[in-house]
């Protein structure tokens, strides 16, 4: 039908016709595809995510203790190595004054210097009764007294870096109350999954109940301002023998292991500090 000529010419275009409408067909098929394959692995996804049941109270008023109104809050100070002894003589000499004063409805509940963990830190936790009001009026208080802005503006010149949290305390724990020493005290800090706050408290109301038996357990505390979905667990022990010889008994108790296994997914990141109490710490 075609002349020589015209094969050469026609069969080429043809050729070409054919491929492009070869490629734009597969490419159709696997856009097809890859959108079933998506929808079902959206689907089978769904199966396992975790459901959040809807909740008409915020997350710290389930939380918190309802028979009290105390607001905390925790320092962390980055001193310079060669300044640490002059600021903790610094420290020694105003925050027990600031604590015993009944105008500042407040108290020091602990100060530590960090001996594990951050070198050359020092950690204080305060207690407001009253909540946020009453650390305002603190606030307001000291910005008048001459002491402690006296004390404020040296304990800058020996300061690298600070950084406070406000905290509500879990209704499951005990209040930090005073007690005599000497103890090595230990800071467990972890950074929890947004959401999941709830399943932490759940879970740790029960295994608070292991943690009990040498009166280890000083203070549980969750974050408001600053760090948030923060929870820090504070435990004394009288040294780090003690301290392995609790942890490990721990794991005696049934449903230990089952609080570990459930809570570890819950964690983005954690820390643990070993800190040894300043002397006017009413936490020995």
């Amino acid at each position: 039908i075609f002349s020589r000529g015209m094969q050469y010419a026609v069969f080429p275009l043809l050729r070409a016709t054919i491929q492009l409408a070869m490629g734009e067909l597969t490419s159709i098929l696997f856009l097809s595809a890859s959108h079933n394959r998506n929808r079902e692995d959206s689907w089978f996804k769904s199966l396992f995510v975790r459901k959040v049941d809807p909740r008409k109270d915020a997350h710290s008023h389930l939380l918190a203790k309802k028979e009290d109104n105390n607001l905390y809050k925790i320092q962390f100070h980055n001193v310079k190595p060669e300044c640490l002894d002059a600021y903790n003589k610094l420290c020694e000499d105003v925050l027990p004054s600031i604590h015993a004063d009944p105008e500042y409805p407040c108290e020091l509940v602990g100060t530590w210097n960090t001996w594990y963990g951050e070198q050359d830190q020092a950690v204080h936790l305060w207690r407001y009764r009253g909540g946020y009001p009453a650390l305002t009026d603190v606030m307001n208080k000291l910005r008048q007294n001459k002491e402690f802005m006296d004390y404020r503006n040296e304990r800058g010149k020996m300061l690298l870096s600070r950084r406070n949290q406000l905290l509500l305390e879990f209704s499951f724990w005990n209040e930090p109350v005073p007690r005599s020493g000497p103890n090595i005290y230990e800071l467990r800090s972890y950074q929890l999954r947004p959401g999941t706050m709830i399943e932490w408290g759940n879970y740790w109301a029960r295994a608070i109940e292991f943690r009990q038996q040498n009166h280890e357990a000083v203070g549980g505390f969750f974050s408001q301002i600053g760090s948030l979905y923060m929870v820090h667990h504070l435990w004394a022990y009288k040294d780090l023998q003690s301290r392995e010889d609790t942890r490990n008994a721990a794991w005696q108790h049934e449903g230990w292991d089952e609080v570990v296994y459930y809570t570890v997914p819950l964690i983005q990141h954690m820390e643990s500090r070993i800190m040894i109490p300043m002397k006017s710490s009413p936490l020995k």
